[in-house]
């Protein structure tokens, strides 16, 4: 918000500064010299209000990317908990990693049931869009 702030007192200061170079010394009507005030001024707040526009939009990218990263860390961290707290599971050496809510598992199982026990937990937390298994088959 501070930067749309900067950016209007930089549009105002240009408009005043249009305005100004508007007016030049030859001699003539005031109303022309009125029109040309207005069709820069005009064109300058257009100008502006496109960069405004263009900021704003760039601003509301860079918020969308931060809230999905920090969504995806939320879930790993959760699913990362889910998992240590599964009491045949927190010996195992899994690792979580997630990508726009899809959580990646790897590392390895000692059977088929916690792996699959694993991927349940996973797949149970909130925001989770989906699950890749890779979790190997540890034979003893």
């Amino acid at each position: 918000m501070k930067t749309l702030k900067n950016l209007k007192l930089i549009g105002i200061s240009l408009l005043l500064v249009a305005g100004l170079s508007a007016c030049d010394s030859k001699p003539g009507p005031a109303e022309s010299a009125g029109k040309k005030i207005d069709q820069t001024a005009n064109e300058a707040g257009k100008k502006i209000g496109e960069t405004v526009d263009k900021v704003g939009d760039k601003l509301g990218e860079q918020g969308t990317k931060t809230a999905v990263a920090i969504d995806d860390a939320e879930i790993t961290a959760k699913v990362k908990a889910a998992i240590f707290a599964e009491p045949g599971l927190k010996t195992l050496q899994i690792s979580v990693d997630t990508v726009k809510g899809v959580v990646s598992l790897s590392g390895s199982a000692d059977s088929l049931a916690s792996s699959e026990r694993a991927k349940a937990l996973a797949a149970a937390v909130s925001g989770v869009k989906g699950v890749d298994n890779r979790l190997v088959l540890k034979l003893n």
